[in-house]
C-alpha cells in the first residue's frame, strides 16, 4: 500500500497505515506519542527513556552497536509500532514529513484512476442500480483531483496549513467511500451489486491507505478532530470490504518499506476503531 517510508528508523515516521500493533493502540489511548514515549508501557518510565529512544530513531541501524538482537533495535521497532498507532510524534523532523508526503503523492495517481474507473462502471449499470450509487460516486469524482492537488502542495510545503487541507479532504473522501459501499449493498440486481462493490472496494483500499498516511503526520488531537466528521465507521462497512485486497496492500507496504513486521488488515481496523473511524 505504500512506497519507501518504513525502510529504516530515520524514515519510519511515514509508516503508519495498517501496521498497528495492539500495544500501540493502548499507548495512543493513553496520550503517549513518539515525542514523549518509548518502548515501555508504564507511563512513569516515559520521561526517563524518551531521550534515549529518540536518539535511536536518529541512528542508522547499520551503525556499530545496532546489532539485530540488541536492545537498541528493539527500541526502534517499538518506536515504529507507536507510529503505526495513528499518533504522530511531537518532534517529527522535516525529512520525515517529506517522506510521508511523498508516499501520499505516490498513491494519488492510483486513487484518481480508481475513481475514474468507478465512474465509468456506474454509468454502465442498469438505471435503477446507477441511481442508487451515482450521488456518492459523483462526490468522489469531485474530491479526487482536489486531493491530488492538496497532496502535491503538502509535499512541496509540509506544514500545518497544507496538512489541514489533506485532513479535511481525506475524511470527506473516506466517508463518501463508506457511504458508497452501503449504497451498493442496497442494489437488488446481483450482477450490478457485485460490479459496484468490486469497483468501490478498489477505491476503498487506496482511500484507507491514504487515511492512515495522513493520520501518521497528524497529532492525536488532530486525529480526534478528523474523527468528529465520521458518521459511517469502518465497522459498519467492514462486511462489505475486500479484506484480501487490504492484506495484499499490507504485503506491498511491508516489502516497499522494509518493515520488521508484516502489516495486516486486522491491525488497521483495530487502530481505526480506536481512532474513531
Amino acid at each position: 500500500m505504500f512506497s519507501n517510508i518504513w525502510n529504516h528508523p530515520k524514515t519510519s515516521a511515514a509508516g503508519l497505515l495498517i501496521a498497528i500493533v495492539t500495544i500501540a493502540s493502548v499507548f495512543s489511548q493513553q496520550g503517549i506519542t513518539l515525542g514523549n514515549a518509548g518502548s515501555g508501557s508504564v507511563v512513569t518510565l516515559i520521561s526517563g527513556v524518551a531521550a534515549a529512544l529518540l536518539g535511536l530513531l536518529a541512528r542508522d541501524p547499520g551503525e556499530p552497536g545496532s546489532q539485530p538482537g540488541s536492545t537498541a533495535k528493539l527500541g526502534v521497532w517499538a518506536l515504529i509500532a507507536l507510529l503505526f498507532s495513528g499518533s504522530m510524534l511531537t518532534g517529527c523532523t522535516q525529512a520525515q514529513k517529506v517522506s510521508v508526503a511523498q508516499e501520499i503523492v505516490n498513491w494519488t495517481p492510483a486513487f484518481v484512476s480508481a475513481v475514474d474507473t468507478l465512474g465509468g462502471v456506474v454509468e454502465m449499470l442498469d438505471p435503477a442500480s446507477a441511481l442508487i450509487v451515482s450521488p456518492v460516486t459523483t462526490a468522489l469524482n469531485a474530491f479526487a483531483p482536489q486531493f491530488e492537488l492538496a497532496a502535491k502542495s503538502y509535499l512541496v510545503n509540509p506544514n500545518q496549513t497544507t496538512l489541514k487541507v489533506l485532513q479535511a479532504l481525506i475524511v470527506q473522501i473516506q466517508q463518501n467511500t463508506n457511504m458508497a459501499l452501503l449504497s451498493a449493498a442496497k442494489i437488488t440486481n446481483p450482477n450490478s451489486q457485485k460490479t459496484a462493490l468490486t469497483n468501490i472496494n478498489m477505491v476503498a483500499t487506496i482511500v484507507n491507505t491514504l487515511l492512515g498516511l495522513v493520520q501518521s503526520v497528524s497529532s492525536k488531537a488532530q486525529i480526534a478532530e478528523m474523527a468528529s466528521g465520521v458518521t459511517v465507521t469502518l465497522a459498519m462497512v467492514r462486511p462489505l470490504m475486500d479484506e484480501p485486497a487490504l492484506e495484499s496492500a499490507g504485503v506491498r507496504v511491508t516489502a516497499d518499506l522494509r518493515l520488521p513486521e508484516r502489516v495486516t488488515a486486522q491491525r488497521y481496523f483495530a487502530a481505526e476503531a480506536a481512532n474513531g473511524f
